[in-house]
């Protein structure tokens, strides 16, 4: 098995018929815009282009991504995480549980799109709108963690606590990929990540 087909595998194993399709469309728009951003630049590459080489119309483009910034802001992955997060033993420390949520699905998708995460992170770097894009992204998956967290502890999910954790979580995810990526991604990312979640974990009482 591929490790596209296998990654196929692992993004839609927890999504419904109606889901996967959308998902499908989702992945098959990021993937010729970044086919185009890595031809011609991320600038001169226009939603029009990107829709013609998807096969979808303008309007499709939009309904999937509100602005060109959300095609390398936004991924399909936080349903992984919630699933994963949910197959954790409950009473596993609450920053273990997180790490291991992502660590796996975080080789898979690797093994399948290491060039496209790279390039993502490069226009992120690069790109000052992506960037203040990024801060809705951030936001999003802050409130999905922080709603997680309150299902195994019972604590308020916009309770002070929680939302500490979530934000030092996905600070420290947020400095692991960056320097994976301006290192041109020739460590390990799961490492890193895996080592940037761990040391929290004492912070945090595990």
């Amino acid at each position: 098995m591929s490790a596209g087909s296998e990654l196929e595998q692992l993004l839609e194993a927890p999504l419904g018929l109606r889901e996967r399709k959308k998902l499908k469309t989702r992945r098959a728009i990021r993937a010729a815009a970044f086919r185009l951003f890595a031809e011609q630049g991320y600038e001169t590459t226009t939603v029009d282009q990107i829709a013609a080489e998807a096969e979808v119309s303008p309007s499709t483009f939009f309904r999937y991504f509100p602005a060109k910034e959300d095609l390398v802001i936004s991924d399909d992955y936080d349903p992984l995480l919630e699933a994963a997060f949910r197959a954790r033993p409950r009473d596993e420390p609450l920053v273990e549980s997180i790490r291991q949520a992502m660590i796996e699905p975080l080789r898979r998708i690797l093994a399948a799109e290491h060039d496209d995460v790279l390039l993502r992170m490069r226009l992120y770097r690069e790109v000052p709108s992506i960037r203040a894009r990024a801060l809705v992204g951030q936001q999003e998956s802050a409130t999905m963690m922080c709603g997680l967290l309150a299902e195994r502890t019972g604590e308020p999910a916009d309770g002070l606590r929680l939302r500490a954790v979530v934000s030092a979580i996905l600070a420290a995810s947020s400095e692991a990929v960056l320097y994976w990526s301006e290192r041109d991604g020739r460590e390990d990312m799961a490492d890193l990540l895996s080592s940037a979640i761990s040391a929290l974990g004492d912070a945090f009482g595990g």
